[in-house]
């Protein structure tokens, strides 16, 4: 644990120091988001956090290979953890191009699907899932497609829901955090070696993403643009592929007969990026109403519509955090942990977050301001 935690604070100091170098090069090679109607900020803001986020993430993996317990790990960890440096530097690049130039549509569709074929041709994809007596393996065509699937559905998910300061980076911050506790967890009960692909690629993304928050949240001094988006979505979704790769028989422990718990490994990244999802549905049903193409952009997003209720920026960043993590750390309880108490926990935290979501507004008079 106390190597991972390591790796944590590497990748976050790095992608803090890298962000100030990211701010003077995105404004050398004009990649700043200009005021447009559906933003919320009111100044020119510099994009490549995600630039600096590769590179917190990159340092985190390079001083893994160098710690006493994770450097003897076998080599699949860090051949799967490479591979996904390497497409999370592709698809960084594609957006560094977008934030440059505004790529149309299908040619960032186009590099999203060629970073997540690098990673399902070297062998970071599905392979089975536990059906509680027997292994299902998956079928190889459809394991590639499920795969790709996955990884960018996910980078899209979490660019649609950049639209706040700090929302996109505390989203993917608290689910990699969740997502390490079950990894680590899952390692332990199953008797593997706690040197765990998934967990070293959570810590390290953690990491740069609390390492790039200084910077950006409100008021935001860089922008995470397209390069850091699609980044978090990639190393995000690719964790959870080295995960079903790693273990032959998943055992979830603490007695828990739920067969739907043996397919978490899929779903706690989908879960905890449910309300980046749930954002990118409406928007296409949304816009398809309309007669507009899916990537035609609004402002009706999830959290433009908490800024319409009263909430202030920062708030409302606040808020979505709390339903992400309540999510994340819910389904890795129930999982873990299932029990009474677990489901009163959840319940009770999520009339609490509602609350905040809906009446916090009314509780401050029109006059007064709102942090």
């Amino acid at each position: 644990m106390r190597e991972y935690l390591v790796v944590f604070l590497v990748a976050a100091t790095i992608s803090y120091l890298l962000c100030v170098l990211a701010r003077e090069l995105a404004g050398w090679a004009g990649a700043v988001a200009q005021v447009r109607d559906r933003d919320v900020h009111d100044i020119p803001i510099p994009y490549f956090g995600g630039v600096a986020m590769l590179g917190g993430l990159a340092a985190g993996y390079l001083v893994a290979t160098k710690l006493p317990f994770l450097s003897l790990a076998g080599g699949y960890v860090f051949h799967d953890a490479g591979v996904v440096v390497i497409a999370g530097a592709v698809i960084c690049a594609v957006g560094v191009l977008d934030d440059i130039y505004e790529l149309d549509a299908l040619t960032k569709l186009g590099g999203q699907i060629v970073a997540a074929g690098l990673l399902v041709l070297n062998g970071v994809q599905f392979y089975s899932f536990n059906s509680g007596s027997e292994q299902i393996v998956l079928d190889p065509a459809l394991s590639m497609a499920l795969s790709i699937f996955l990884v960018v559905g996910t980078a899209n998910a979490v660019n649609f829901v950049d639209g706040l300061d700090g929302l996109a980076a505390g989203i993917v911050g608290i689910g990699a955090v969740a997502f390490f506790v079950f990894s680590y967890k899952l390692a332990d009960v199953n008797g593997e070696t706690l040197a765990v692909t998934a967990a070293l690629l959570c810590a390290a993304v953690a990491g740069a993403c609390a390492g790039f928050l200084p910077h950006n949240f409100s008021p935001a001094r860089i922008f995470m643009g397209d390069s850091g988006s699609m980044l978090l979505g990639l190393v995000l979704s690719a964790s959870a592929l080295t995960l079903t790769g790693q273990f032959s028989n998943i055992d979830v422990g603490s007695g828990s007969a739920n067969t739907w718990v043996l397919f978490l490994p899929a779903l706690l990244p989908i879960s905890i990026l449910m309300i980046p999802f749930l954002d990118l549905v409406l928007a296409v049903v949304r816009r398809t109403r309309r007669g507009q193409m899916f990537y035609h952009p609004d402002k009706q997003h999830l959290h433009h519509r908490l800024l319409d209720i009263g909430h202030s920026q920062r708030r409302a960043v606040l808020i979505m955090w709390s339903w992400v993590a309540l999510i994340g750390f819910g389904l890795v309880g129930v999982s873990l942990y299932p029990g009474v108490w677990t489901f009163v926990a959840i319940g009770v935290g999520a009339v609490a977050i509602a609350a905040l979501t809906w009446l916090l507004p009314k509780w401050h008079r029109p006059g007064e301001a709102i942090s």
